[in-house]
């Protein structure tokens, strides 16, 4: 990539490092995009033994810039982003991408719907990581940031899509038993 169009880029996606997640970190700030997505291609990385036949650096990748939109709309939660919103960050999306330089936005349009899809191994998985690493965000974080739905969610996110594979859904389960104790720790679910 061109020196210039690298340094464009680069400054579009560092609004990332000041664009808060609904997450807090153990150490009580609010998490960033780009914290997510880093521990995301970390988690990616060290899964690779467990996928021997899934590109793990394509899901790495996956991983990389799956919230780049949100350089642009900002993070909304899941459970309050509506399919406006998407349209809106995808559209936003779509538009930057295109603007980068070739080879780059072709191969990030061919990411980003196969992302979309969800039918090859590789974004299967990178969906999982994504949400899964959410849920380990918010075992590290203080209960007292978990909005009164997040008991609840934090116990059941993501356990259809790991069902695909044993190892996921083991990893899945080891989490559900930290959020119980969680909730535990803390009395118990809100009333």
């Amino acid at each position: 990539m061109e020196v210039q169009a690298l340094l464009d880029a680069l400054h579009i996606a560092e609004r990332l490092k000041d664009e808060t997640r609904h997450c807090y970190t153990s150490g009580g700030r609010r998490e960033d995009v780009a914290e997510h997505s880093w521990r995301m291609a970390l988690m990616a990385f060290w899964m690779k033994d467990e996928f021997p036949d899934v590109d793990i650096d394509k899901v790495i990748r996956m991983c990389l810039i799956h919230d780049l939109g949100e350089c642009f709309t900002g993070d909304i939660p899941s459970f309050l982003k509506t399919a406006g919103d998407e349209t809106k960050e995808d559209e936003a999306l779509s538009a930057w991408v295109k603007s980068l330089p070739q080879p780059y936005a072709a191969e990030m349009a061919e990411l980003y719907e196969e992302m979309n899809a969800l039918k090859s191994p590789e974004a299967m998985l990178y969906k999982c990581i994504d949400k899964l690493e959410a849920v380990i965000q918010h075992n590290e974080s203080d209960i007292s940031t978990w909005a009164p739905n997040e008991y609840q969610l934090n116990l059941t996110y993501a356990e259809q899509q790991v069902q695909y594979s044993e190892y996921l859904t083991k990893l899945r389960a080891a989490m559900r038993e930290d959020t119980l104790r969680k909730i535990e720790q803390a009395g118990g679910m809100p009333q």
